[in-house]
């Protein structure tokens, strides 16, 4: 009876050590934050208003700009994936995508964070473009308008007729530096984009949960190894 008892008095103590050294039920509302990085949809919101400010600052310089030259669809796009991103973080958050509403917004936000990298890209690029372009520009007022070329030597140059521009130094001077900083403000916004994207592909492939089912059936304990 007394080796019975002890035997049963080991078994105790050793199923109340496992339990002591598991890993303590995640809380559902501790740093929310920590398993979605709010800063990365906050930072994709102010990005996106400050694209979209300067697109239209461009556009009324002159209203012949063409859409490429005034990205304000870049940063709407950008405002728009920040919301999904909110949606996101106030999705409750369930192991192993357990609820299809979960799935879905993840996945729609890797894909836009995808997409508003790619065009991000493609804002700088034009937006370089133009820049150097401005920068070099020779020229002089038409009436309303102003007449740049960039070799005002050669005969057959092209001529870029900005409407409605009293003043060819805004053409020269403040379109030029609009240019340069959309350049640094979709850098700084496809970094983010980059980030985003990032972080959902190593959430779906790199993160997984293992645990014990300690207590009653209802409880699990789960544990990121």
């Amino acid at each position: 009876m007394g080796q019975e008892r002890k035997g049963s008095s080991d078994k105790k103590e050793g199923k109340k050590n496992r339990r002591d050294e598991s890993p303590a039920p995640e809380d559902g509302h501790k740093c929310r934050a920590c398993r979605f990085p709010l800063l990365v949809a906050l930072l994709q919101l102010l990005l996106g208003v400050a694209v979209t400010a300067v697109a239209f600052l461009i556009l009324a310089i002159s209203p012949s700009l063409l859409a490429r030259e005034t990205p304000h669809w870049a940063g709407i796009i950008l405002c728009f994936v920040s919301i999904v991103g909110f949606i996101l973080y106030c999705i409750n958050y369930q192991p192993d995508e357990r609820t299809s509403s979960q799935f879905i917004v993840k996945l729609l936000y890797f894909i836009l964070c995808t997409t508003g990298l790619v065009i991000s890209v493609l804002v700088v690029a034009f937006a370089g473009y133009h820049h150097s372009q401005t920068s070099n520009f020779i020229c002089k007022q038409a009436g309303d308008d102003c007449e740049c070329v960039l070799d005002e030597n050669d005969p057959i140059a092209r001529t870029f007729i900005y409407e409605e521009v009293s003043d060819c130094e805004a053409i020269t001077g403040t379109l030029a530096l609009y240019f340069l900083l959309q350049i640094m403000l979709n850098l700084a916004q496809a970094l983010v984009c980059a980030v985003g994207a990032f972080i959902m592909w190593k959430h779906r492939y790199q993160v997984f949960f293992s645990g014990l089912q300690i207590g009653s059936p209802s409880t699990q304990q789960w544990q990121k190894v």
